[in-house]
C-alpha cells in the first residue's frame, strides 16, 4: 500500500543525493532546517555569536538532528521569512560555506542541502559538500542555480514563489508554475530524475492559499516528481491557533500528518524527532509499512 494507491500516476524512480539513495514511495524522508541566521522566523538562527561558536553550534544541532532520525539536512544563510533583510552575497558565502565544510567532515554519509537564491553561493556549497541545491525562487525566470546544479550533476528542489499572492486558479497555477520551472530546469542541463518540487507553502501565498495548496497537494503528483513540504512552525499555522513560531510543534506535526496522507515525500521541519515519529506513523498506515510482527507479543493491538 501507499499514498499513490489509488493515483494513476507512477512513483519517481530512486534519486541519489550525496551518499544515500532515496526511494520514493517506501516512506517520508525527513529533512532537518539549520539555519545560521540572526532573523530566523522560526527564533532557531545560529548566528548569534563568533564565526567558530556558530560552525560548532551548527555541528552540534546537526549532530542531534542525524541522532533523531534526520534523512538529510538543509542549510540556509539568507532568512526568507517576509520582511526580512537581503543577505550580501560575500556575507552568505562566509555564513555557510564553512558551516557545511564542517558538517560534512562530522557526517560524512549525511546528504546536505544548501537554501540559496545566490549561484556563487550554490557553487561554493557544492564544493564545500553539499550535494543539493534548494531554491526558493525556482519559479523565476533565472536558471542560473540550476546551470549551477547541472554542472556539479547535483539534484535541485524546485519551489514556487510569487512576489504577490494572487491567483485566478491557485492550485492549477502552483502546477503549471511548477513545470515550467522543471522545464527550465532541464533546459539548462538538470535531468529531470534530479528534480524535486515543492508547492512553497508560505512563499507568496496567503494563509487560504497555504491551507488550500495543502489540502490539494495531491493534485502535484501530475508534476511526476517527488514532493517536499515545508510548514515547519509556519505564521498561517500560527494564523490558525493565534500561537507564537515556538508554538507551534503539534500545528507542524499535523501538517505532516495530512502532508504525507497527501503524497509528500519529504518534510522539511525544525523539530526532526517529533516529526520522525509523526512521519513513521504516518507510513504505517498511508504506506503501509507497519508490520504485524512488530507489535509485542501477547500485548494489545
Amino acid at each position: 500500500m501507499s499514498h499513490a494507491a489509488d493515483s494513476p500516476f507512477s512513483m519517481p524512480a530512486p534519486m541519489r543525493i550525496g551518499a544515500r539513495t532515496f526511494a520514493w514511495g517506501e516512506r517520508t524522508f525527513v529533512m532537518g532546517i539549520v539555519n545560521v541566521t540572526p532573523d530566523s522566523f522560526s527564533g532557531d538562527g545560529l548566528l548569534t555569536g563568533r564565526s567558530a561558536d556558530v560552525v560548532a553550534a551548527a555541528v552540534a544541532q546537526s549532530r542531534t538532528m542525524a541522532d533523531e532520525g534526520a534523512d538529510l539536512l538543509d542549510v540556509g544563510g539568507e532568512s526568507t521569512r517576509p520582511g526580512h533583510v537581503e543577505v550580501a552575497e560575500d556575507e552568505e558565502l562566509r555564513r555557510v560555506v564553512p558551516v557545511i565544510a564542517a558538517i560534512r567532515q562530522a557526517l560524512l554519509e549525511m546528504p546536505i542541502s544548501v537554501d540559496t537564491t545566490k549561484p556563487a553561493v550554490a557553487e561554493a556549497a557544492l564544493a564545500a559538500g553539499a550535494d543539493l541545491v534548494n531554491d526558493v525562487w525556482a519559479v523565476a525566470p533565472d536558471d542560473s542555480l540550476a546551470r549551477v546544479a547541472a554542472a556539479h550533476a547535483a539534484p535541485l528542489v524546485l519551489m514556487h514563489n510569487r512576489a504577490e499572492p494572487r491567483y485566478e486558479d491557485l492550485v492549477a497555477e502552483v502546477i503549471a508554475d511548477l513545470q515550467a520551472a522543471i522545464e527550465r530546469a532541464v533546459g539548462a542541463g538538470v535531468a529531470r530524475e534530479q528534480l524535486i518540487v515543492d508547492p512553497g507553502f508560505g512563499f507568496g501565498k496567503t494563509p487560504e492559499h497555504n491551507v488550500a495548496i495543502l489540502a490539494a497537494l495531491g493534485e502535484l503528483r501530475v508534476l511526476g516528481r517527488p514532493i517536499l513540504l515545508g510548514t515547519s512552525r509556519k505564521s498561517t499555522l500560527g494564523r490558525i491557533l493565534d500561537l507564537p513560531a515556538d508554538q507551534r510543534l503539534e500545528a507542524t506535526l499535523a501538517t505532516t500528518a495530512l502532508g504525507i496522507a497527501a503524497g509528500a515525500d519529504v518534510v522539511r521541519v525544525h523539530d526532526v524527532r517529533a516529526n520522525v515519529r509523526v512521519a513513521r506513523t504516518a507510513d504505517a498506515i498511508i504506506r503501509g509499512t507497519w508490520r504485524s510482527s512488530q507489535s509485542t507479543e501477547g500485548g494489545p493491538t
